[in-house]
């Protein structure tokens, strides 16, 4: 081949080559997302979404009070001692744990039985 002669077309076996690509990810997308519903399903009751777990709702508290306790500790507005802040945190998430697992249990012994006797 000499200099003079204009290169060999690629560009059609490049756009070939991005399109596989496109359509192997987006059958890729298409199976996670499909597994995703399945698996969101597989552990709700009744066939809906599945409740939002006890221990999950308690830690976004503490860690919607610690922001808060930080914002107000920034302002100025209250003088907080950090000792007595976290025992208090310790003491409410731990109610909030047992009252919410006792809650949770009350609620799956209702469904589970079939009122035979």
């Amino acid at each position: 081949m000499s200099s003079y002669e204009p290169a060999p077309d690629t560009a059609p076996q490049a756009q070939k080559q991005a399109q596989n690509q496109a359509q192997k990810q987006a059958q890729e997308q298409a199976a996670q997302s499909t597994s995703a519903e399945q698996a969101g399903t597989t552990g709700a009751r009744h066939g809906g979404p599945s409740p939002a777990r006890v221990g999950t709702v308690v830690w976004g508290l503490i860690v919607l009070a610690l922001a808060a306790l930080i914002i107000i500790g920034q302002l100025g507005l209250v003088v907080l001692n950090g000792t007595y802040v976290l025992i208090g945190l310790m003491i409410g998430a731990g109610a909030a744990l047992v009252v919410g697992g006792l809650l949770s249990a009350r609620g799956r012994d209702k469904e589970s039985t079939t009122g035979k006797s």
